[in-house]
């Protein structure tokens, strides 16, 4: 599992993302590039659903019990 040090914030992730659908649209560039584009693209989609999930995780947790204290030792 990557170290979430390493790990690009939702927001920086989203916009990666936005930018790659921008540039795949734009039709400007080669097929390599595309396929690699297309590569990162879903990396970071797998990425931002991880966060998401982890986040409803939280939200949960905390409206079950209140606070946040046992997800810590995660």
């Amino acid at each position: 599992m990557a170290n979430p040090k390493d790990q690009i914030d939702f927001e920086s992730s989203l916009k990666k993302l936005e930018d790659i659908v921008s540039k795949l649209e734009n039709n400007d560039i080669n097929l390599e590039d595309s396929v690699q584009s297309f590569e990162e693209g879903i990396k970071l989609v797998k990425d931002c659903q991880k966060q998401l999930s982890d986040a409803e995780l939280k939200v949960k947790k905390l409206l079950e019990n209140g606070s946040s204290a046992d997800l810590e030792d995660k």
